[in-house]
């Protein structure tokens, strides 16, 4: 097994290699505006540190969001051309999930990444490995009774430290594609389902077709 793990629903533009039972490499900058330019040097960077090369990938795995619509699109669209063109199975797993798992937190908790829009994508877990609702997206302030003191992690609760009172400050803030791998090569291990390669919005794009657009056909 050979799994090439990629997210670019974060600022974090991340990628891993992991073999089974360990992370190969590693790589991870933070820059909310140059995915597209980043992502594939990633990926070259990672195989070459750990002296593989494209052709040996038997999986991709790859974080569906929730994201913002463009620098998810990245990570997305190169996961399912690596794909194809290797002929090896894409797997979609929640984004946020990858940021709980590397928390490793025992307890129940909320990851929180920010959303922009002044709201934030979330959502609740029992522990680390076990996620127990769906993710949504909310502006943080609807949120105060509900996470009030729980213990909290992820660039979201950091942001909006108000509300979430019990954000843990030493947890991840960004995606993490080794955590992401880890989680993956622990479920394909465990037989477990994976998610469609599939973006996961939660919202609308902010460009829509104006009010009142009239569409000219020729006749």
């Amino acid at each position: 097994m050979l799994l090439l793990a990629l997210d670019t629903a974060t600022p974090a533009v991340t990628v891993a290699l992991h073999d089974g039972s360990r992370v190969l490499a590693e790589s991870r900058q933070v820059d909310a505006r140059r995915h597209g330019e980043l992502l594939l040097p990633a990926v070259d960077r990672v195989l070459a540190e750990a002296g593989r090369k494209l052709d040996a990938v038997t999986d991709i795995v790859v974080g569906v969001g929730p994201g913002p619509y463009t620098g998810l699109r990245v990570g997305l669209v190169t996961a399912a051309t690596f794909g194809s063109v290797l002929g090896v199975p894409v797997h979609g797993l929640c984004s946020l999930d990858g940021i709980a798992y590397a928390s490793g937190l025992d307890e129940p908790f909320v990851v929180a990444t920010d959303a922009r829009r002044k709201e934030v994508y979330w959502a609740r877990y029992d522990n680390a490995r076990t996620r127990v609702t769906e993710p949504a997206v909310d502006r943080p302030a609807d949120l105060a009774d509900e996470v009030a003191g729980v213990p909290a992690v992820g660039a979201g609760a950091l942001l909006y430290d108000e509300v979430f009172t019990g954000v843990r400050r030493e947890g991840p803030e960004h995606q993490s594609a080794a955590a992401l791998a880890s989680l993956a090569a622990e479920k394909l291990a465990a037989g477990e389902e994976f998610l469609p390669d599939r973006p996961l919005y939660l919202r609308r794009p902010d460009a829509q077709v104006p009010a009142n657009y009239k569409v000219v056909t020729p006749k």
